[in-house]
Parts: C-alpha cells; sequence; structure tokens
C-alpha cells in the first residue's frame, strides 16, 4: 500500500548532503524494517540500505558505503554526505517484516513515491 511519504529531496552540488525521512501516515514504522532505494530514470532500482525493528542495519549498494548512513526514530532518516552526481535518482523507501531488497513497491508492505534528489558537478 501506498502509505509512506519521503521527503528532504532536493538540488545539492557535488560533496554536499542531504538528509532524507520516511514517515508513515496513519501508522507507526517501529513494528517494520525500512528499506532505501533509489531509481535514475532509464537505470534499474538500487536497493541501499535497510534498518530492520531491532536498529540493525543491512548495507545493500557498496557504493554508498562510508557515505550514507540510517537511522531511526519515528521515522527512518537517510544521512547522505559527500553526495556525487551519481546520485541523482528518485529515493523511496518501503516497510516490510525484515530487511530485504525484495520488499519492492507492490510486494512491501508499505512503500512511498520517493523523493528527488538531484546531484549538480
Amino acid at each position: 500500500q501506498l502509505r509512506l511519504v519521503e521527503s528532504g529531496g532536493g538540488v545539492v552540488q557535488s560533496g554536499g548532503s542531504l538528509r532524507l525521512s520516511c514517515a508513515a501516515s496513519g501508522f507507526t514504522l517501529d513494528s517494520f524494517a525500512i528499506n532505501w532505494f533509489r531509481q535514475a530514470p532509464g537505470k534499474e532500482r538500487e536497493g541501499i540500505i535497510c534498518i530492520d525493528v531491532d536498529g540493525e542495519i543491512v548495507n545493500f549498494a557498496d557504493s554508498v558505503k562510508g557515505r550514507f548512513t540510517i537511522s531511526r526514530a519515528n521515522s527512518v532518516y537517510l544521512q547522505m554526505n559527500d553526495l556525487k552526481p551519481d546520485d541523482t535518482a528518485n529515493y523511496f523507501c518501503t516497510a516490510s517484516r525484515y530487511c530485504t531488497v525484495a520488499a519492492t513497491p507492490g510486494i512491501a508492505d508499505y512503500w512511498g513515491e520517493g523523493t528527488l534528489v538531484t546531484v549538480s558537478s
């Protein structure tokens, strides 16, 4: 179900930072693992990182290790540092019982439409 809302996207210069948020509409996220994905036009969806219900982190993409971190309170946050033009994409989150790249929109329990990140050179 489309019940998640992402925010925090925008346009930044190469080397800049953004913090994205994933929030639930009408319920809480504390019973769900939250998976972050991104998709650029003409490219495949890419799993990035996940945080499970216990706060344990699963990294899906080697390209963002050391630059992106995930955390959770009520919302789930994706802190993105040292952004590069190749990071330009729509970023969206999904909620599932466990961290898995299989939890894509339509398969996950919940998902959002995403927030656009554009990194200029």
